[in-house]
């Protein structure tokens, strides 16, 4: 499962999946809020599609109660195929297919509770142990339209320098209370820089920047053993931020100000704005889908 070279590649990520997704009631009270669509493919496929465009082939599920359906999706479904097959619908197999690649392992872990990321990650280290790993969040929907996907701008920062790093955006300083907020350090060029200092979702008057952690990592194995004696913190949850905060004290992460678009799918605006704007990009139907919103009186 695992190459040689486990050092210098990232050869697994980690996708928390247990929430609730809340903010979506109702549509989440049944269906995770990871397969909600946005045009024709759940969030979840977005995430799983931007590790393995990174050359990632071992995705880590880290499922809830009512998660069932994700499992399903990452399931070969043989009688569907089966009836692909016989009906001779070619282009439904290959679309079904893509779903999961034949040389990727996909593996589920059920978190008992929902004790927040800091502990969904650490449900990984029977499987991550010591070795670097990614993880992302399939509501953070990033999107880089024209060029290379941020997962694989990351792992290539990554193999560069052998040190962790963490995605990060701009943000207006009255959102700083949503999000992880780093202190930038020294710059290795103009987007990446070392990070001296995170914390969780400061006050507006605390932030220490507008630099804002999105739902995109990479991170040593050591991150585990840290997790293992992180206590909760905001929230009554284990943080992530708070490991990170400790990693800090012996290694370097890096902030990396990724190249793409970001759409909030946990938010009904920004779901409504990823769909959208997906839509308007798509090679089959965006033409026709402009064309309809230009028609629109607004």
């Amino acid at each position: 499962m695992f190459t040689d070279n486990e050092q210098e590649k990232i050869q697994i990520a980690v996708f928390p999946v247990a929430g609730f997704g809340t903010r979506f009631l109702p549509a989440t009270k049944s269906t995770p809020k990871e397969m909600l669509p946005v045009v024709d493919k759940p969030l979840i496929q977005y995430a799983v599609e931007e590790a393995y465009d990174a050359g990632i082939r071992n995705m880590v599920f880290i499922t809830g109660r009512s998660k069932w359906s994700i499992t399903e999706h990452y399931d070969f479904a043989y009688e569907l195929e089966t009836e692909l097959e016989k009906r001779g619908k070619k282009e439904f197999m290959t679309i079904v297919d893509r779903i999961r690649p034949r040389d990727m392992n996909v593996m589920f872990i059920r978190q008992e509770r929902a004790m927040g990321l800091g502990h969904a990650v650490l449900c990984s280290e029977p499987i991550v142990r010591n070795r670097p790993f990614a993880v992302l969040l399939a509501d953070d929907l990033i999107y880089n339209h024209y060029g290379i996907q941020v997962l694989k701008q990351m792992c290539a920062i990554y193999e560069r320098n052998q040190q962790g790093v963490i995605g990060v955006q701009t943000v207006p300083y009255e959102h700083t209370h949503r999000y992880g907020i780093i202190t930038a350090g020294s710059r290795l060029d103009d987007r990446t820089y070392r990070i001296e200092d995170i914390v969780e979702k400061p006050a507006v008057e605390e932030a220490p920047s507008d630099l804002a952690v999105i739902g995109r990592y990479i991170l040593p194995g050591r991150i585990m053993q840290i997790l293992a004696n992180t206590q909760t913190g905001a929230g009554g949850e284990i943080q992530l931020t708070d490991a990170i905060k400790v990693l800090l004290k012996d290694k370097t992460i890096l902030a990396y100000r990724f190249e793409g678009e970001r759409y909030d799918c946990g938010d009904k605006l920004g779901y409504l704005q990823a769909n959208v704007q997906m839509g308007i990009h798509n090679r089959d139907f965006g033409e026709d889908f402009k064309e309809y919103l230009r028609s629109l009186d607004l």
